[in-house]
């Protein structure tokens, strides 16, 4: 379900923004996908530059790439406190509701999000909408995928299955769970939605980041365009 769009400056300049927020001294939650690779990306010039940080990765790709850049990680069962979260999304409202799960790594992007005193959305303006669309991703334990499925159909919602690109069989997360994408007709009350999706056993985590954002920083290729969430 990854959806990519927007172009590599209008992400490089969300990133930049998001990475001038970093102190030294800070613990930093590094998120997943091709805009928050922009901003893993900035942090390395800015450690080799003399920054102290340390992070914490919201998945193996990014883990990867930060260790690429020579920046210090840490586990999250390890740290007490995130300063900064720094993450994309696959969509963002104007007051700063997100939807999230197209790398399929939204159950620890969201845990990090929620331990971070400050938590940073960067995007291009492709991912800029009024209204949250979906489908909204599911990470499902394997064996409750039809039992979900099976209730997500009953809140009117489409589940399908997420397949892998390049191997037969579904998406596995980093956690060893399955994805469903959920498409609903509208999502007029994505809070009352996330609410539903949360109590249904087997669901391990949604991707509606609903009131988390502290801010958006919205790329374009002549700056940045800043989104505050609605008080």
């Amino acid at each position: 379900m990854k959806r990519t769009s927007g172009t590599d400056e209008q992400k490089r300049q969300a990133g930049k923004k998001a990475a001038s927020y970093v102190c030294s001294g800070d613990t930093v939650g590094l998120g997943t996908g091709s805009t928050a690779a922009m901003a893993v990306r900035e942090l390395g010039k800015r450690v080799t530059n003399g920054l102290t940080i340390q992070a914490v990765p919201t998945s193996y790709a990014t883990a990867d790439l930060a260790q690429d850049a020579d920046i210090p990680l840490c586990g999250l069962s390890a740290i007490e406190h995130i300063d900064i979260a720094i993450d994309g999304a696959d969509q963002v409202t104007e007051s700063c509701d997100a939807l999230k799960g197209g790398g399929a790594a939204h159950t620890t992007e969201k845990i990090v999000a929620s331990r971070a005193s400050e938590f940073i959305i960067i995007v291009d303006p492709s991912k800029v909408v009024s209204t949250l669309s979906g489908p909204v991703p599911l990470a499902v334990l394997p064996s409750a995928v039809t039992h979900v499925s099976d209730v997500v159909t009953r809140l009117g919602g489409q589940a399908t299955l997420r397949e892998a690109a390049h191997k037969d069989g579904p998406v596995v997360t980093d956690q060893g769970n399955h994805v469903i994408d959920v498409s609903f007709e509208k999502i007029s009350s994505p809070d009352a939605l996330g609410a539903d999706l949360s109590t249904i056993p087997g669901v391990v985590e949604h991707g509606l980041f609903i009131d988390m954002a502290d801010g958006v920083f919205v790329g374009r290729s002549d700056g940045v365009r800043q989104l505050q969430p609605s008080p």
